[in-house]
């Protein structure tokens, strides 16, 4: 399959981009749909933008929509809600269908799915008390990472290295979200892969003098480094893209995605987490994985609308 598309730009109809939102990345996702916004009325999509608030079944009924560009990061936009809605209204959608977007953002579940096809994801527990945190110490050691269950843009997360630390991170994680993980911390090399259009795009090897690749490394910092080539020689970056092609078939994505993987330093691959609807800023990663496959943005949004057409008519 070739990623560029080759639809007429006027075939697409009238586009609604469907950014903002209430969830924790709302100022993410604002950046990312004037980004997309933009790209496609430069390429002469009939498109227009909706900032998804209280408003929106009303906008929804008095509006003309042919057709919806998914940029809503988080809950309500990434959960299977938002596609499940607009599957009620008979609204083709990019991206992923409601099971695989449900799916992905429940952090706990993908893992539990991806042990079940024995793909390797890192040892967890899910907290909901102090005793359960004390049970995972135990079971797991230290150093660990904390993680709201449905969140992204690594919102709430920390790295612990004791038992205080990991009771105060499994707090702080708890106002985003009722239910936490924690997993084994993987050290070593981090990588993100694209997926568009069932092909994987070549993996990005990431560096950061934080502890982790956090919110402020994604969005803010201007010392985080993207290394493409990713570094990894070519056997096993193939493994690397074999094991993510996987991921994503274990989950159901669709259109595009980008999944999330570490490497110990025994040269193992570990799972992290799958993502069905991307940033798409000018930090984002899926942008810069397509440059490197031959797409400048514009091509990468009109391939991700595309494919809306081919998956949902």
């Amino acid at each position: 399959m070739s990623l560029a598309s080759t639809v007429d730009p006027r075939a697409f109809g009238r586009v609604a981009v469907l950014f903002g939102g209430r969830s924790a990345e709302r100022e993410v996702s604002l950046k990312s749909g004037a980004a997309v916004l933009d790209a496609l009325l430069a390429a002469g999509v009939d498109a227009f933008g909706i900032d998804v608030g209280d408003d929106f079944l009303q906008r929804l009924n008095a509006e003309r929509i042919d057709r919806a560009f998914i940029v809503l990061h988080g809950r309500g936009g990434e959960d299977g809600s938002m596609q499940g809605l607009l599957e009620c209204a008979g609204i083709p959608y990019t991206g992923s269908g409601i099971l695989a977007s449900a799916l992905a953002m429940d952090k706990l579940r993908t893992k539990q799915v991806w042990q079940s096809l024995g793909l390797p994801t890192p040892r967890h527990a899910a907290l909901a008390s102090q005793d359960d945190c004390r049970a995972a110490a135990a079971e797991l050691g230290f150093p660990l990472i904390v993680k709201p269950a449905h969140e992204g843009s690594s919102i709430g997360m920390a790295k612990v290295n004791d038992l205080d630390a990991l009771v105060a991170a499994w707090q702080d994680a708890s106002r985003y979200d009722a239910q936490v993980l924690v997993e084994q911390w993987v050290q070593g090399p981090e990588y993100t892969i694209a997926v568009l259009r069932g092909e994987v795009l070549p993996p990005i090897g990431l560096g950061t003098p934080h502890s982790f690749y956090d919110y402020d490394a994604k969005y803010l910092a201007s010392d985080t480094q993207y290394r493409i080539p990713c570094g990894l020689d070519a056997r096993k970056e193939e493994e690397l893209k074999s094991l993510t092609a996987r991921a994503c078939e274990a989950v159901g994505t669709q259109g595009w995605a980008r999944v999330d993987v570490m490497q110990d330093q025994q040269g193992a691959f570990w799972l992290l987490e799958v993502n069905t609807v991307p940033g798409m800023t000018d930090h984002s990663l899926v942008p810069m994985a397509a440059r490197a496959a031959g797409l400048d943005f514009q091509q990468l949004v009109l391939a991700i609308l595309a494919d809306s057409v081919e998956a949902r008519g």
